[in-house]
């Protein structure tokens, strides 16, 4: 009776583990496919270019900078599409 108790308890634990597992792997997932973090990439890209353009003196560097931080958003926005058109493919 006791070694079934602690089978039973060792089974609860490892459900345990495997639902603490899952919740983080779907935050993770959530996370990889959230506007929030398209957004702060486009974000910290936009900040990068613009000290790069300031410091290799090119015109306009606020403007210039937004050409890859659109492409970007576009391009996260658009993939979604491509990608079931190329799975739709695949399984042919």
């Amino acid at each position: 009776m006791l070694v079934m108790t602690q089978q039973l308890d060792e089974i609860q634990r490892e459900i345990d583990a495997i639902k603490k597992r899952n919740k983080r792997v779907e935050a993770d997932k959530a996370w990889e496919i959230s506007w929030a973090r398209r957004i702060l990439i486009a974000a910290l890209t936009y900040i990068v270019i613009i000290i790069f353009m300031f410091m290799a003196e090119i015109d306009q560097p606020f403007i210039a900078a937004l050409v890859p931080s659109l492409a970007y958003l576009i391009s996260m926005s658009t993939l979604h599409y491509f990608k079931k058109w190329w799975i739709a493919k695949l399984i042919k």
